[in-house]
């Protein structure tokens, strides 16, 4: 059973990777919109949407969502890590 420290972690793990991929899908769309003269297509899987344009929304959406969470997680460590004095065990190998 996971300890109050390992809760904690996950918690604040889990609010910057959703803060940080929610951010990131609100760029991605304001720099598809100024790259493209369009909105982003809503339903990629429709076989109305072009299917270039629903790869490339596809990997950039993919890519920049995984990236900004990855960057938003590795900035909580560093927080937790300020605060508590010492990683969480998730983060340091151990189990």
């Amino acid at each position: 059973m996971a300890d109050k420290g390992d809760l904690g972690w996950r918690v604040m793990a889990g609010v910057a990777a959703f803060a940080g991929g929610w951010v990131a899908k609100k760029a991605i769309t304001l720099a598809w919109k100024k790259t493209t003269g369009k909105e982003p297509p809503i339903n990629p899987e429709s076989p109305e949407v072009a299917l270039a344009e629903a790869l490339g929304w596809a990997v950039v959406v993919g890519v920049g969502s995984e990236v900004a969470k990855l960057l938003a997680t590795r900035a909580a460590a560093k927080r937790w890590e300020k605060g508590t004095g010492e990683l969480p065990s998730s983060l340091r190998g151990e189990l």
